[in-house]
């Protein structure tokens, strides 16, 4: 049976896992589901729609499947999707979906610091990491292995891709590309992740050649469109080279930090 505290409160039809902890003025809704090997702490509030997966933990004080801060909703029932050894730190805040049925997700292995709020809809990868007060608009989409520093704030239906590294108190209004460093306000390009690629076991001739991708998006002074034929003729094929070609022919309105250039060379 799982072990709760007689000083929290949990309802009778949420279901837990035998081996939950829930500690003491912990508070948890009616349509809730935690799996085995979570540990609620203090004053935690886990709310109707959560559903949690296995070995999280969340620390006292956050809010799970909080109501969306957003006028487009009018009570309909939706999710937030919690996946597995997750770290929910202090004063978190998760709102759930605006759409009937729909969720926000937050994927495996990620570990997110105190006070950080993430909007409904959003959807956070795999070994992700959110620092310290961290802002986290609506239907934002966070790639895996990022990081985005303290102070980061992230507008509404913005996508930040894999392996990539905001830093504290960027704000990022646009589209990030995958294995890129972003930094400063106005958001600016700064390099490539190459520190964290490394200890992702990604070769230096993979890394080189992300830098050349990015060479010509960012340096170069030319159009997106340039930039992407530069690329493909100038930069071996590969699963890196192929992932940015198509963020950015997917993205390519609204990519952070790339000026707005309507001439083709």
């Amino acid at each position: 049976m799982a072990k709760i505290s007689n000083l929290a409160y949990v309802h009778p039809d949420a279901w837990l896992a035998d081996d939950v902890v829930v500690d003491a003025f912990a508070y948890i809704e009616a349509d809730v589901e935690i799996s085995s090997g979570c540990h609620i702490h203090p004053h935690a509030s886990i709310l109707n729609g959560s559903r949690i997966g296995k070995n999280n933990e969340i620390f006292e004080g956050a809010i799970i499947s909080a109501t969306p801060q957003d006028f487009r909703w009018k009570g309909e029932d939706s999710l937030v999707v919690i996946g597995d050894n997750n770290k929910i730190r202090e004063q978190v805040i998760i709102n759930r979906s605006i759409h009937k049925g729909g969720k926000t997700v937050i994927g495996n292995n990620s570990f997110i610091m105190a006070q950080t709020h993430i909007g409904h809809d959003s959807f956070i990868g795999n070994y992700v990491v959110l620092g310290n007060s961290v802002k986290i608009a609506g239907d934002v989409k966070i790639g895996d292995k990022s990081i985005l520093s303290s102070h980061a704030l992230v507008h509404e239906k913005c996508h930040v891709g894999e392996w990539v590294l905001v830093k504290g108190g960027c704000r990022v209004n646009g589209h990030v590309p995958p294995f890129t460093v972003m930094a400063h306000n106005p958001i600016g390009y700064f390099g490539v992740n190459a520190f964290v690629l490394k200890k992702g076991k990604k070769s230096d001739d993979i890394i080189t050649d992300i830098a050349k991708c990015y060479r010509h998006l960012y340096l170069e002074g030319t159009s997106v469109f340039n930039a992407l034929r530069r690329i493909k003729q100038d930069v071996d094929p590969s699963n890196e080279r192929d992932q940015i070609i198509a963020f950015i022919e997917d993205h390519d309105q609204k990519l952070a930090a790339v000026p707005v250039i309507d001439t083709e060379d």
